[in-house]
């Protein structure tokens, strides 16, 4: 098997990663893998100018997995800083979104190589000490998956981001719980 080369993306390649995104997350061809979404959304997870946009943003890193020539999987890591108290300083930490797998590729590692990948490239370019990520309530399987690389629930739920432009809910009572996983610690 053909090594998977994980690299900063590249502009040009912003409409392969949204197609790649919604291939992964929404609609008929996501049912190839096992992380769709299409019994809870209908429509686009994301467009090309989205991800130009988020591209051109200094504090997001978006990556990419490859197999020759053929984009496998994607990561978008959005730095953030939360102040504890006026004696201490800002704690880094990284956002991990918009993880995607190519529908017919899963099951091969690429998901957890890249999220790897991410936490050590937030770790050495940003000193992140902890990443985060939300996943809908309703993920179960996603969520066991995430907890095997170290992530556990904090507690923290918020509602599904209704944006009815782009999706639209399929079920109700949709929420995102917030997973967390320390960085850096041996």
């Amino acid at each position: 098997m053909t090594e998977l080369i994980i690299r900063p993306a590249q502009g040009q390649e912003a409409a392969a990663i949204a197609a790649l995104v919604n291939r992964a997350y929404r609609g008929e061809s996501s049912r190839a893998g096992w992380t769709t979404e299409a019994d809870l959304l209908d429509g686009k997870r994301t467009t090309a100018e989205e991800v130009m946009a988020l591209l051109a943003r200094d504090d997001i890193q978006i990556l990419t997995g490859w197999v020759a020539s053929q984009l496998m999987v994607t990561l978008c890591a959005e730095r953030h800083g939360s102040h504890h108290s006026v004696h201490q300083s800002v704690q880094q930490a990284v956002h991990l979104g918009m993880i995607a797998v190519e529908p017919t590729q899963q099951n091969r590692g690429y998901g957890k190589k890249i999220i790897l990948a991410a936490e050590q490239w937030a770790l050495a370019h940003w000193q992140a000490s902890v990443s985060q990520m939300a996943v809908v309530s309703l993920r179960r399987e996603l969520i066991a998956f995430y907890q095997r690389l170290g992530y556990q629930p904090t507690g923290e739920v918020r509602p599904f981001p209704y944006q009815p432009a782009m999706w639209q809910a399929k079920v109700e009572n949709m929420q995102l719980l917030t997973l967390q996983k320390p960085l850096g610690v041996n």
